[in-house]
């Protein structure tokens, strides 16, 4: 673009209406000439932007579907532990252990009841 005589503008005669909406108006133009004109999207951008916004949605909601089974297992964990009632995860999980290893003392009894019965010697 160049000088403002080459755009048809004089700047002699429009130094007094440099505060009327007509001369707002003509710089608008003036600027929308000489900016550089935004282009639209490309497909490959749109193709981008689509994965990114579904390989968020997929990470939203499988955040939310292992907090789901993990509120699932420790509800099935609290059914299998007889007497536990406690909401804390840390008394659940120790009493979990002490069940199971209540369970493991009364296996090696019966074991050794077994054989005891059969007069066996073995010892477990």
């Amino acid at each position: 673009m160049g000088s403002p005589q080459e755009s048809g503008l004089d700047l002699a005669s429009t130094k007094n209406i440099s505060s009327t909406p007509f001369w707002i108006q003509l710089l608008e133009v003036l600027v929308k000439r000489t900016s550089p004109k935004k282009k639209g999207k490309s497909k490959r951008s749109r193709t981008i932007m689509k994965r990114r916004a579904r390989l968020e949605r997929n990470r939203r909601s499988s955040s939310r579907n292992g907090r789901n089974e993990f509120v699932k297992k420790v509800k099935v964990l609290k059914k299998l532990v007889p007497n536990c009632e406690s909401r804390r995860m840390e008394t659940l999980f120790q009493e979990t252990a002490d069940y199971i290893m209540a369970l493991q003392m009364r296996v090696k009894v019966m074991q050794i009841m077994v054989n005891t019965l059969q007069g066996s010697d073995e010892e477990y």
